[in-house]
């Protein structure tokens, strides 16, 4: 008989409430920390999640707004927006044990070791998500595509943690693979978020329009090829095949793309820009490699970054 894994799931917004929900469907012990009116309806009614590929289900779940209630766990999965990090990994100490394992499921690369800094960096492994997911109503998650996940530890060697987080997504019927090298992983996702995002945010058009513009196609591929190189200059083995690769993706992506970034700019949200595109722009500069194309967007973008602008009246 398998033991349940003890979860806690910080963060429980579109990401956090897809995984923890179907981790809390296979049986395992899961307690979701959320606010407001969502954690109302979650703990009202149990929380719906609506998926493409099991389903739709609701299920009676655990929920609060303070850690403290819940003790350590097994598995912490960090599902906050970035730029939430550092408070929420503060939030998590009362969740570590001695054998606790915190899976960060952000947009990104630096959050393993600004998490790390916090909770000790033997507590955190590598992860990232293309899973596309939403709180369509308080209590409701709505998966709309692409739930693959990567995990693995920082230095690439293979776990008996690793394995057994494997084998508990497999069981949730979630899907998880533990990549060769977790950083590559990370990095491979980062590169056409950040310049899609960038393109996208700046322009304000879905993929379709951006791609079969030549200029605006040639200024995504321009930020591509920027974040590869600084991706390579950081230490990471990127497959030298990575750009072509990335062209056949986005060949056949949905024309109507727009990435979670461009809504949030859309309704005046703070935007996850130093985590998405400021990090090239920053590790450029760190290893000595130019992202003007980078650079230029992130700029015109910076005064979104907490939200829309105060523009004085005259």
């Amino acid at each position: 008989m398998e033991v349940k894994m003890r979860v806690a799931i910080m963060g429980s917004g579109g990401v956090g409430g897809y995984y923890g929900g179907m981790l809390a469907r296979a049986g395992e012990d899961v307690t979701f920390i959320a606010r407001g009116a969502h954690l109302d309806a979650v703990r009202a009614n149990g929380l719906m999640v609506k998926t493409t590929h099991v389903g739709e289900f609701t299920i009676p779940v655990k929920a609060t707004d303070d850690p403290n209630e819940i003790g350590p766990v097994d598995l912490v999965l960090f599902c906050v927006k970035t730029y939430d990090t550092n408070t929420a990994a503060e939030l998590i100490r009362p969740l570590i044990g001695s054998e606790t394992v915190v899976l960060p499921l952000q947009n990104g690369v630096e959050s393993p070791e600004r998490i790390g800094r916090v909770v000790g960096e033997e507590h955190v492994i590598g992860g990232t998500t293309y899973v596309s997911s939403k709180i369509e109503s308080p209590g409701i998650i709505k998966e709309i595509w692409d739930h693959r996940a990567y995990l693995g530890e920082l230095n690439g060697q293979l776990g008996p943690r690793t394995e057994q987080l494997l084998k508990t997504f497999e069981r949730a019927e979630v899907a998880v693979e533990i990549p060769p090298d977790i950083r590559v992983a990370m990095w491979s996702k980062l590169l056409g978020v950040s310049a899609f995002t960038a393109v996208c945010c700046v322009t304000r058009l879905p993929a379709a329009a951006i791609i079969s513009c030549a200029e605006t196609s040639a200024l995504f591929w321009g930020a591509m090829e920027e974040g590869f190189a600084v991706a390579r200059a950081s230490g990471v083995t990127m497959p030298d095949n990575f750009l072509d690769q990335s062209r056949g993706i986005m060949a056949g992506i949905n024309p109507m793309l727009r990435p979670s970034m461009y809504y949030d700019l859309q309704a005046g949200k703070p935007l996850e820009l130093e985590d998405m595109i400021g990090v090239v722009v920053r590790l450029g500069n760190k290893h000595d490699v130019s992202t003007p194309l980078t650079f230029a967007m992130y700029a015109a973008l910076k005064p979104y970054v907490s939200g829309a602008p105060d523009i004085p009246q005259r």
